[in-house]
């Protein structure tokens, strides 16, 4: 069996690629991985835990020293204004830029080389993130592109003499097609958080939720989380 590491957000995406890693592979040769960067939504380590915990695989919380955004004007940062209560579509029309006000800089490919180091002092030969198309489309978040992916994946492969791997299974799915393969896989949505904001639940406003309540929508399903507005899930 492939041992992997799995970077675990406590998001839906995540969520998806630990239940089809422990179906493939087995809980045993698993390892979550989260990671605490100074975010605002510090809850989604909190279900991050409960995601792992519901898979009984090892789960590690890394550190990114808040110092290196500090330059950043992210909005997903403690102590940088507000997160905007549009979709991505909205977002990038008023920005007249691809890129998002949530997008933290390089945030993934610091988090993948932590967890290339990871995978290689633990023989593990994959690493897998859940980046997908909705995350990619209009640049939105640029390192979640597939051009981003494989110049990942080629870095790390020749970094640790082919030993390691990046592995992205959801990247041509959009956030609908990931909420069906998660029905598929019969993974519990309603341990996972995407909401950007620091609540106890998830705001319903800001563009992950927004993208969320989409995709289950498409799906013609009712998620399982709470939300502090009221969802009309019949239209």
């Amino acid at each position: 069996m492939m041992k992997q590491v799995i970077l675990l957000s406590g998001g839906l995406d995540s969520a998806v690629c630990l239940a089809q890693a422990v179906k493939a592979q087995g809980k045993e040769n698993v390892i979550a991985l989260s990671f605490a960067y100074g975010q605002k939504h510090q809850l989604e380590l909190q279900t991050a835990q409960q995601v792992a915990q519901f898979y009984k695989v090892e789960h590690l919380i890394a550190k990114i020293d808040p110092q290196i955004f500090s330059g950043s004007s992210s909005t997903l940062l403690q102590g940088n204004g507000q997160i905007a209560q549009l979709s991505y579509q909205a977002i990038m029309q008023k920005n007249g830029s691809g890129i998002v006000d949530t997008y933290v800089p390089f945030r993934n490919g610091l988090m993948i080389s932590q967890a290339a180091a990871l995978a290689y002092s633990r023989r593990c030969s994959r690493i897998v993130y859940g980046a997908h198309v909705d995350d990619a489309a209009g640049n939105a978040y640029p390192d979640c592109s597939p051009s981003f992916y494989h110049a990942m994946n080629q870095a790390i492969v020749l970094g640790t003499d082919n030993q390691v791997h990046l592995a992205a299974p959801l990247i041509t799915r959009n956030k609908a097609g990931v909420v069906q393969f998660g029905q598929q896989l019969k993974v519990p949505f309603e341990l996972t958080r995407s909401c950007y904001e620091g609540q106890q639940f998830s705001c319903g406003k800001c563009a992950t939720c927004r993208d969320r309540i989409k995709a289950f929508k498409i799906n013609g399903l009712k998620d399982p989380i709470k939300y502090e507005i009221k969802i009309d899930w019949e239209h």
